[in-house]
C-alpha cells in the first residue's frame, strides 16, 4: 500500500509541477494545479494520516525497530515514525503538498510582478527540489520589484 501511495503522490506532483512550469497560466491550468495537485495531495495526506493514527493500516515498520507512539513529538518519537514506510510516505506527501502550494504562490506572485517565465523557472525548480530554499531566494528577488510597484505602501506606519 505505502509504495503505491508513494508512487501515486509522486506522479501527481510531477504532473502538477510540469503544468505550473510549462503550460500557459490560464485559469483552468492554475485551478488544476491547486485542486488536482495541492488539494489531492492534501486529501491523500489526511486519509493516510487518519488511517495510520487510528491503527487501521499497518505502518510498515522496519523489522526490529521500536513502534512509534502517536503522541511522542520528540526527535526520538519522530525518528520511530519515519522508520516506518507509512510515516515516511505521509511525511513525503506533506512536503510535496506544501512545496507545490508554495510554487503555485511563487508563480502567481511572479506573474503579477511581471517576471518572465525564464526568470521564474529556477525559483520553481529550487522550490520543487528544496522548498524553503526556493521560497527564500524568491522572497529576496521579489522584494525590490514589490517596492517599485507599490512605493506608497513601503512607508512604515506607526
Amino acid at each position: 500500500m505505502w509504495q503505491a501511495m508513494f508512487s501515486f503522490t509522486n506522479a501527481v506532483v510531477v504532473i502538477a509541477w510540469l503544468i505550473l512550469a510549462f503550460l500557459p497560466r490560464k485559469p483552468l491550468a492554475m485551478t488544476a494545479v491547486l485542486y488536482l495537485g495541492v488539494g489531492l495531495l492534501c486529501l491523500c495526506y489526511t486519509v493516510m494520516f487518519a488511517a495510520l493514527l487510528s491503527g487501521s493500516v499497518d505502518p510498515g515498520q522496519v523489522p526490529g525497530s521500536a513502534p512509534y507512539v502517536a503522541s511522542d513529538y520528540s526527535i526520538a518519537g519522530l525518528r520511530k515514525l519515519f522508520l516506518s514506510d507509512g510515516g515516511l510516505v505521509i511525511g513525503w506527501t506533506h512536503y510535496l503538498a506544501f512545496d507545490l502550494f508554495t510554487g503555485l504562490w511563487i508563480a502567481r506572485d511572479a506573474d503579477n510582478k511581471g517576471f518572465s517565465r525564464a526568470v521564474q523557472l529556477p525559483f520553481l525548480f529550487a522550490t520543487f527540489m528544496a522548498g524553503p530554499i526556493g521560497l527564500f531566494t524568491w522572497l529576496i528577488v521579489r522584494e525590490r520589484r514589490a517596492r517599485e510597484m507599490h512605493p506608497a505602501q513601503n512607508r512604515i506606519r506607526l
